[in-house]
């Protein structure tokens, strides 16, 4: 399966993260989604952030050491659609610059907000809810 995903992440405490090359980056307390996309293959991808044993490669995995993904929802696709669906999520939620988007003219990534503002967001989007492997 190729396409896209979104990762529901919720941090429990404010807290300072040094995040890669981006530096030292404040998180309030309160729930983050998190856009990216997978064409090789979707699951893997997904399974991996889900691990909490792993190398940190990316933005996000840095963030994922002190935050709790508590859903992840998908959209089959031949191709990336990730600037699309993050392009959605900048006109209603805060974002953090350059959060996750090395490789795109995005300003962002991730995006802060409420539960049912991000919830209303991936209605819109019609994204399928992705079920948790237990041995994740």
């Amino acid at each position: 399966m190729k396409g896209s995903y979104i990762l529901l992440i919720e941090a429990k405490k404010d807290m300072n993260i040094i995040i890669g090359k981006l530096g030292k980056i404040f998180f309030k307390k309160g729930f983050y989604v998190y856009i990216g996309s997978a064409l090789n293959s979707l699951e893997s991808r997904i399974n991996r952030h889900l691990r909490s044993n792993k190398k940190i490669h990316w933005h996000i995995d840095y963030l994922l050491k002190y935050g709790d993904i508590i859903d992840v929802f998908y959209k089959e696709n031949l191709k990336r659609e990730e600037c699309k669906i993050s392009g959605e999520f900048e006109k209603k939620l805060h974002f953090l610059k350059g959060f996750g988007c090395s490789d795109c003219k995005c300003n962002s990534h991730l995006f802060y907000g409420t539960y049912d503002e991000i919830i209303n967001i991936i209605k819109k989007l019609k994204m399928k809810k992705y079920t948790f492997n237990e041995n994740t």
